[in-house]
């Protein structure tokens, strides 16, 4: 195909679910590519011969080479050519920020719309799906060795799967009494649907991947224990799952108030919170829009999403962004709480204040600054504060494991060691909040030090 031809097609858009069809389940509202819409927009990809989009990636994968198979209808080679730096395409391209990462980074964009990248890698890992496909490579002998591994987010089921077809016997400790930490609480199914996370679990458990939920390590089990038990290694890979707090006075005390993260943990393992029509969310990031879509889902009619800066300093998605607008979520821009207002512990106000936008700071965006005597009350029942996380490490003093002042681990920047030779970490809990991308990234190298560990060779 020539190049003019390639640049006259149109970024081609996933069926969706419509928007009245959303608010009364948790269907996946995308529905991604068909066969045929794939390969169009695969003819879209330049075959730029040094491509930005895999500078873009965190995990580096070769986008070229797996949309060239693409176009040949070469899906399962396709599919396996990312699976040679990425161990869960189904989840990354479903929850990854692709316009911040490799489609941001795609020539294309600077003239017109990227290459759907993260639509057509949805689309093989769901094709192997549909299809029957393993999704696991041939798993290697069992040499004896054991490893415990914290966590069973993205970082943690990278270092399961990579060490587990090394024949290492893995087995995960997950304080959630599910499968997939973050990704099962943190993430709705309209996002992320439960049997893309069960398809994970099946390849682990094919290579052997023991998994034990419901076991707080710290707590219930303390790393010294799992050392005497024989492991040889130790991952953490715990998240930041700790929501950081609104900085206003009662917000732990006045009922109707809460944390974003405590209140999708809590709807998404079954758990109903009634507190009334009148919902105010927060944040300006996919959490903040996943609280509020959420909380549509439950049976709250009246939801608004605060938000101190502007539309085009949001954080989250802008696709996810366009679906909670058409879902009915009030945006209110340039606008931040000040004052909880309560009648007998309870929830009956908020007082915010408008926002201006000044100077630029340190992370490219401008300093969103109060204006005086703007300060106005909005009524509300609930109010979900979704304003980010912060990591909480394992607190464990028969292994102290050397931690930074905003609670990260202090690891090696190559080989992630702790201060504690067998013992690794990545992912959230060594970055802070970051994306799917960059944790099984971690996991990855973690899982190539921990063998060369495990060997003798560091």
């Amino acid at each position: 195909m020539h190049i003019r031809e390639q640049l006259a097609i149109p970024r081609q858009l996933p069926r969706e679910l419509d928007a009245e069809e959303r608010l009364d389940n948790f269907d996946e509202v995308s529905k991604g590519f068909d066969e045929q819409t794939a390969l169009v927009e695969a003819n879209r990809c330049l075959q730029c011969r040094k491509p930005p989009c895999i500078m873009g990636c965190p995990i580096g994968n070769d986008i070229p080479r797996f949309i060239a198979l693409m176009r040949e209808r070469k899906f399962e080679e396709a599919y396996w050519t990312i699976r040679e730096t990425s161990s869960m395409p189904s989840i990354c391209s479903r929850v990854c920020p692709h316009e911040f990462q490799c489609e941001g980074a795609c020539i294309r964009a600077k003239k017109d719309a990227p290459v759907a990248i993260g639509l057509l890698e949805r689309f093989l890992a769901d094709w192997m799906i549909i299809n029957g496909k393993n999704l696991s490579p041939r798993c290697a002998p069992k040499n004896g060795l054991k490893v415990a591994i914290i966590g069973s987010g993205p970082a943690g089921i990278t270092v399961a799967h990579a060490l587990s077809h090394r024949g290492y016997n893995c087995t995960i400790f997950e304080s959630l009494p599910v499968f997939g930490g973050m990704l099962s609480v943190g993430i709705p199914n309209y996002r992320l649907p439960r049997n893309i996370i069960g398809a994970e679990l099946y390849a682990l458990q094919q290579c052997g991947v023991n998994v034990k939920t419901g076991i707080t390590v710290g707590q219930d089990l303390t790393l010294s224990e799992l050392r005497e038990q024989g492991y040889s290694s130790v991952f953490l890979g715990i998240g930041a799952y700790k929501s950081k707090r609104l900085g206003l006075d009662g917000e732990n005390s006045t009922k109707g108030v809460m944390s974003g993260v405590d209140y999708l943990v809590k709807v998404l393992t079954g758990h109903e919170i009634a507190l009334g029509d009148r919902v105010l969310v927060v944040g300006g990031g996919n959490v903040a829009i996943d609280v509020a879509r959420v909380a549509l889902r439950s049976g709250w009619k009246n939801v608004s999403i605060l938000y101190r800066r502007t539309r085009d300093e949001m954080p989250a998605s802008k696709m996810e962004v366009h679906h909670v607008e058409e879902e009915g979520v009030d945006l209110q821009f340039l606008t931040t709480p000040t004052r909880i207002i309560s009648q007998n512990g309870q929830l009956t106000g908020v007082e915010c204040i408008r926002m201006e936008l000044g100077e630029v700071d340190i992370t490219g965006r401008c300093v969103p600054r109060p204006q005086p005597g703007s300060e106005f009350i909005i009524e509300a029942d609930a109010l979900i504060g979704a304003v980010g996380q912060k990591v909480i490490p394992v607190h464990d003093a028969t292994v102290p494991v050397e931690i930074t002042p905003r609670g990260t681990y202090v690891v090696d920047p190559v080989t992630l060691q702790t201060s504690v030779d067998w013992i690794f970490a990545g992912g959230d809990t060594v970055l802070g909040p970051q994306t799917v991308a960059k944790a099984v990234c971690q996991g990855l190298d973690a899982a190539e030090s921990m063998h060369r560990y495990m060997q003798g060779l560091i």
